[in-house]
């Protein structure tokens, strides 16, 4: 039921307090329509005043009224002649010694009310409504609002059909009742129909203890604090990012390199005291794999190619192992069998016979 109840009035008496503050029995209903009358009276001031909202105190005969503005120059006037004029119609209308008072509202951008009067203005004039719910949202996230959702309803743009179109950044918890949410409702008046414009601006927690948690804004001063990811290891712990372990498990599975593929390669990387050396990231450990897949693969196509190269010069041995299987042939013996001993080498004569080296000896019989 967080969706259908109005996010004010359902933390009334946790986070937020009633804009009347007062107690009777007997004139109850005088003084609630004095209440209603002060702030009609208020009404032509809402918009060139930036009014947000009226507080009204009652103590017996007297009345303090407290009145929240952006611009409060324009209420007091030059030398307070304005807030004196006031004073004095709120005391003809209630009968009563009145003590005004103005607040200043330091951040526009984080008042619903306002900025809900803001796009209303913007619509009077014919400006998109798109332009205006962003430009709203926009400005509240920079002043610090944890989150805001706008609501536009009625005949937009012109439309026959009437619609509702939202728009929202960041978070709003309705459903908390310890996140203090502003809402306002106003309406504009264009010449299509009555546009209402539907405000929630979420701006943090309060708790038991503080009033309200401190905006953004409030908080430009303090140091800013690095995200935990982002420190160095410590001495003698491991770090959450890609250090040298997990290096050597993406490496193991590629193929294995040449010795002088490259200067450092991953597992040198691996091998390095954590200590010493920086943490290695996942970029650096996928970018030296890449790099070893590719020489490997320059490597294979060089060699290749020198193969290809060498082919035509090679004799084909199968072939003409084949045929001396199949016919055998006579190899001359370069090498000659030594004649026998018995045998004498012969000389010719001039005549041509033959004749021996050596005298024969015959025999005398």
């Amino acid at each position: 039921m967080g969706q259908k109840i109005h996010p004010v009035g359902l933390r009334l008496g946790i986070t937020r307090t009633w804009d009347s503050r007062w107690f009777e029995k007997k004139n109850y209903k005088v003084w609630l329509h004095e209440d209603v009358a002060i702030r009609k009276y208020f009404a032509r001031w809402m918009r060139p005043a930036a009014i947000s909202k009226i507080e009204i105190e009652r103590r017996a005969n007297q009345a303090r009224i407290l009145i929240n503005t952006g611009k409060p120059g324009i209420i007091i006037g030059k030398r307070g002649v304005g807030i004196e004029e006031i004073r004095k119609n709120l005391e003809k209308l209630s009968g009563k010694t009145v003590q005004v008072n103005v607040v200043e509202i330091k951040h526009i951008e984080l008042d619903a009310r306002l900025v809900a009067q803001n796009i209303v203005d913007q619509l009077e004039k014919r400006i998109a409504f798109r332009r205006a719910m962003k430009q709203a949202i926009m400005r509240s996230m920079k002043a610090g609002a944890r989150g805001i959702k706008v609501q536009v309803s009625g005949r937009l743009g012109g439309a026959e059909i009437a619609r509702r179109e939202r728009n929202h950044d960041g978070k709003v918890p309705l459903h908390t009742l310890r996140a203090d949410i502003d809402y306002a409702h106003v309406e504009a008046f264009t010449t299509f129909g009555r546009i209402g414009v539907k405000v929630w601006i979420y701006r943090g927690e309060v708790l038991p203890d503080q009033p309200r948690t401190e905006n953004r804004a409030d908080r430009s001063d303090r140091a800013t604090f690095r995200d935990r990811r982002d420190r160095a290891p410590r001495a003698g712990r491991t770090s959450r990012s890609v250090t040298a372990a997990e290096p050597a498990a993406v490496v193991a599975d590629a193929p294995a390199q040449p010795a002088n593929a490259t200067d450092q390669s991953v597992d040198d990387i691996a091998e390095s005291p954590s200590d010493t050396a920086a943490p290695v990231s996942a970029e650096q450990v996928f970018g030296a794999a890449e790099h070893e897949v590719e020489l490997e693969n320059a490597l294979a196509a060089s060699s290749d190619a020198s193969e290809q190269s060498e082919a035509p010069d090679q004799p084909n041995t199968t072939e003409e192992s084949s045929d001396l299987e199949a016919e055998p042939t006579q190899v001359p013996d370069t090498n000659p069998a030594p004649a026998p001993e018995s045998a004498q080498p012969t000389e010719t004569s001039p005549q041509g016979d033959p004749q021996p080296s050596h005298p024969t000896t015959e025999s005398t019989e």
